[in-house]
């Protein structure tokens, strides 16, 4: 049988892998009585832990409380909660550097020897490429989740691409981390439809507005509608290019936000994308490496053009090296 302080250990680490466990359930995974289960679950409580009784039944769950109680974790656990904190020093949120390195600190003070290795070994085999791209105020990402979490209208000033400022009224949906930026995808009440928002250039207004009842995704999937509102939004240039390739087969070619495939038949698909100038509307519609053809917009076709003829004097052959005279002495 396990002592005391054993089984108080076994107890909370159960309690934390599952949302509700009858009393019986817990007897039977100690070996103890249904009646030593209640007395360390009052222990429990005693400690910081809110551990509730269920309605209806003999049962316990572990719920939140008004502070953080020290949390059980296994060595995957471990090891994923450590190296999660060590990238969020480098992460484009920014004020939680310095909070991360303090509970890293603290998590690695007590790590076994085993897990620290592991750790370690991973450290010494990564290498962080520094982060580009705005940083986001973990305050509003926090404001929106929990916005989100209890299904309440959201108010921000936002500032477009063009610099253009405006107030929105949204119902939050997802918030969704997408390369160096982080994105809102809601419903916008005023103008009546879904729309998407750069996190680093909204400035929430609390309190939230009156709750909502959630809708169904865009398209039945955030990930493909933030794809294809990144391929086509507010650029400056946009273009439908003709790929002379299935969709199926250039999907992969085609990195998410780059641009929106739309199948035509087994030979060809149109690819819908957007950029800040034709020039660069060029390089990506040359970097998908298949056979395509550009009827518009006319600068796309110019850019397309002049692209074609730098590559063309890249490779021209050269003047041959004649040989050099013999010396005479």
């Amino acid at each position: 049988m396990l002592t005391n302080s054993a089984r108080l250990l076994r107890l909370l680490s159960l309690l934390q892998t599952r949302r509700h466990w009858p009393g019986a359930d817990l007897a039977d995974r100690l070996g103890v009585t249904t009646r030593t289960v209640r007395r360390d679950v009052e222990r429990l409580r005693e400690l910081g832990y809110p551990v509730h009784a269920t309605r209806g039944s003999a049962g316990y769950r572990l719920g939140a409380g008004a502070a953080m109680p020290p949390l059980l974790l296994d060595d995957d656990e471990a090891v994923a909660v450590v190296i999660g904190l060590r990238t969020a020093t480098a992460s484009s949120v920014t004020g939680i550097e310095e909070t991360s390195l303090r509970a890293l600190g603290k998590l690695e003070q007590v790590l076994p020897s085993r897990l620290r290795h592991r750790v370690t070994t991973l450290q010494q085999a990564t290498v962080a490429a520094p982060v580009g791209g705005p940083r986001v105020d973990p305050d509003v990402l926090l404001t929106i989740s929990e916005a989100k979490g209890r299904r309440e209208r959201l108010r921000f000033d936002y500032t477009s691409h063009q610099g253009a400022e405006t107030v929105r009224d949204v119902e939050p949906h997802a918030l969704v981390n997408w390369g160096r930026h982080w994105y809102l995808v809601a419903w916008d009440t005023d103008r009546e439809d879904w729309r998407t928002f750069r996190v680093d250039r909204l400035r929430a207004r609390v309190p939230t507005g009156p709750r909502f009842t959630p809708r169904d995704p865009p398209d039945g999937d955030v990930t493909a509608y933030l794809s294809r509102q990144l391929s086509t939004g507010p650029w400056a240039v946009r273009a439908t290019v003709t790929l002379h390739q299935p969709a199926t087969a250039v999907a992969d070619l085609v990195w998410p936000g780059m641009g929106a495939v739309e199948p035509v038949d087994d030979g060809s698909c149109l690819l819908h994308l957007g950029a800040e100038s034709a020039a660069d509307l060029a390089w990506m519609v040359t970097s998908v490496g298949v056979d395509f053809t550009v009827t518009g917009p006319p600068e796309l076709v110019d850019a397309i053009r002049a692209l074609g003829d730098r590559c063309r004097r890249s490779v021209r052959p050269r003047r041959p090296i004649l040989d050099a005279p013999p010396r005479h002495d």
